[in-house]
């Protein structure tokens, strides 16, 4: 097996902690084609892995996920055909003449599907976040049964503010944030410090940054020392409840209306860019200013 490029492993506690960390720093761990694929290859190892009975998944660098990753020299390779085009582009509908039909059936595979995949991994799984936890890196923090935060942390969800879409792929908002809430933020593009997100019931802890990943391990140690079949009947009795009311079905009609959003913009732009351009009514990706947070007192 060929080292992974994008992300770092390491065991922990005799084997019976799997930590997973994304590894592409100065891209604060922008999520590349090749980065998603080593991910879910490593978590289906620790998955496979009879000793392992926790997974960690943290991010190197400043900040655990600043999202999909938006045009940097390795993510347009990797789509493009040449050399460097990353296999999965030439699969799963990524040979489509259609846009719209590509764009949803890569996206579903690699963006949606593992996401539910992971979230039912059978292992209890720990999200380690700090810094910025942006839009698509939501998506990887809210598939873990549990969020373990630094201080500094702040979640946002910007894509309908800078690219006109509603989300992202797997739109757990309403879920993880309360309706209203989930409202706001994605209209304003607002974020949550978190200390809101512990107070929301999101974040399980929250530790200095310096303390982080020493106390994430710890807290992993403690799930671990709980019979195996009593930590994977408690996740799935809960998952369950939680799908019960809605969840799986709620996710694919998001799904659906997010490739719709795709759809419109591919429909309106002549070089079929697949969503919103910087205009008037929609904030430059790329010189935007910072993240404002969100507060009960300011409009």
């Amino acid at each position: 097996m060929a080292e992974p490029r994008f992300i770092t492993t390491e065991t922990l506690h005799d084997g019976t902690i799997a930590r997973i960390s994304l590894n592409r720093p100065d891209a604060r761990n922008a999520q590349n084609r090749g980065l998603l694929v080593e991910l879910d290859e490593a978590l289906r190892r620790a998955e496979a892995d009879d000793r392992v009975a926790v997974i960690i998944l943290a991010g190197n660098g400043p900040s655990f996920s600043a999202g999909h990753d938006m045009g940097t020299q390795i993510a347009i390779d990797e789509e493009l055909p040449g050399p460097a085009q990353h296999s999965t582009f030439r699969i799963d509908g990524g040979t489509a003449a259609s846009h719209v039909e590509r764009r949803t059936l890569q996206e579903w595979h690699y963006y949606f599907e593992c996401t539910r995949r992971w979230r039912d991994l059978r292992k209890i799984t720990i999200a380690q976040v700090h810094g910025n936890v942006i839009s698509a890196g939501l998506m990887l923090m809210w598939a873990c049964d549990l969020i373990v935060a630094a201080e500094d942390t702040t979640f946002a969800d910007i894509v309908a503010t800078r690219l006109g879409m509603p989300g992202v792929e797997y739109l757990a908002h309403p879920w993880e944030f309360g309706p209203r809430k989930a409202k706001e933020l994605l209209l304003t593009g607002d974020s949550i410090d978190a200390d809101e997100a512990y107070r929301l019931g999101m974040v399980a802890k929250v530790f200095p940054l310096d303390e982080l990943a020493a106390n994430t391990v710890a807290f992993a140690e403690r799930i671990a020392r709980r019979p195996a079949m009593a930590r994977l009947l408690i996740k799935d009795s809960i998952n369950g409840a939680v799908d019960a009311m809605g969840f799986q079905e709620s996710l694919k009609h998001s799904f659906y209306l997010h490739q719709l959003g795709h759809a419109h913009w591919t429909a309106l732009h002549d070089d079929k860019f697949p969503a919103a351009k910087p205009g008037p009514d929609i904030e430059g990706w790329r010189n935007a200013g910072p993240i404002r947070p969100s507060r009960r007192d300011e409009p």
